[in-house]
């Protein structure tokens, strides 16, 4: 059995869903669970899933649509707010409970937060943003990114009896696909015995970040421009092209640092993964951080003065020019267009 933390929608309240790369993590988990379940000459090739706070009722039929069997939830007052000790407690307690082969989160700032906090706890170790698993012997064979998304290592897990291969899935590793067959979960309730020291660090409050567009993480285009666009002020045209697009507006890291655009917009390690249909980069040299977060996206279109700009050379299209003579002349065609 695979057990996998999934964390509800950002913002959503009890009555939301669950987030894309929660779903993608299920994903990964069952066909990792039906691999195990092969190699060891077992039936069991089932999903589970913990999810900690509030009653998952909206998540529930996401969950079913996944074929999870069993859904653990951690009811605790104290858990309204999240805290990655105290989630990884009730993790802890479930995965006494159950003997999981693998316990597998998203690649989530949450979900590798708590699975490392599970690693430190159970004192195993973790291995983080992986991109495919495996069976191995009487173990699991992990390749995950390193160096920003620029390198694959393999890493090799050994399990046991109380002892799971703890996992982190690398954003947009794999695309969210329901099972053959939707389940209807059984829904444990649990309070977890958590201490105060588990409660030490906790989120007091959230506020919303109001962008006034789509949202970068889960927009289907997304414009992006870096230090090539030339200053603060030189960011209308493609504003207006995010909006004619109906996506999102990203920035790389130099960007953000020279206070040009706000942090949140920021693509890269230290930014947001994103995962669009198109990613369409305007003076952005393609730094490895900046890379990180913009390899998931389904097809790359790079504008650079410089032919041999790392996007340039990576992107499955570039035009070689002068972004502020470009990008005005698309504005302009999508305008007709649209007219």
């Amino acid at each position: 059995m695979i057990l996998v933390l999934v964390e509800p929608e950002a913002g959503a309240g009890m009555d939301g869903g669950t987030e894309l790369i929660s779903l993608e993590a299920l994903t990964f988990a069952r066909s990792l669970a039906t691999a195990v379940a092969a190699g060891s000459g077992s039936d069991d090739a089932a999903v589970e899933a913990l999810v900690v706070g509030p009653h998952p009722s909206g998540m529930l039929a996401e969950l079913a649509a996944q074929g999870v069997g069993v859904v653990h939830h951690a009811a605790d007052p104290r858990l309204a707010s999240y805290s990655a000790a105290a989630w990884a407690a009730s993790l802890a307690e479930v995965v006494a409970a159950t003997g999981p082969a693998a316990v597998l989160a998203a690649g989530s700032p949450r979900g590798s937060e708590v699975l490392a906090h599970l690693a430190a706890r159970l004192n195993l170790p973790m291995a983080a943003n992986c991109v495919t698993v495996r069976p191995n012997g009487d173990g699991l064979l992990a390749s995950r990114q390193v160096m920003g998304g620029s390198a694959l290592e393999e890493v090799r897990l050994i399990g046991g009896p109380g002892s799971p291969a703890l996992l982190t899935m690398a954003g947009h590793a794999v695309e969210p696909v329901a099972a053959e067959a939707a389940t209807s979960p059984e829904v444990r309730t649990f309070t977890p015995q958590l201490s105060d020291t588990d409660l030490v660090a906790r989120v007091r409050g959230l506020e919303p970040v109001r962008t006034g567009g789509a949202d970068l993480t889960k927009a289907r285009v997304v414009v992006g421009a870096g230090r090539g666009v030339g200053g603060p002020e030189r960011f209308g045209d493609l504003l207006e092209l995010a909006d004619l697009l109906g996506g999102a507006l990203g920035v790389s890291r130099v960007v953000t640092s020279l206070g040009w655009r706000p942090h949140h917009e920021q693509v890269g390690q230290t930014g947001s993964r994103i995962s669009p249909d198109v990613y369409l980069a305007c003076g952005i040299s393609g730094a490895i951080q900046h890379w990180a977060g913009c390899a998931g996206a389904r097809t790359i279109i790079a504008i650079n003065t410089d032919a041999e700009a790392p996007m340039v050379t990576k992107a499955d299209y570039a035009v070689i020019g002068d972004l502020h003579e470009i990008v005005p002349a698309i504005v302009e065609e999508l305008r007709t267009r649209l007219a």
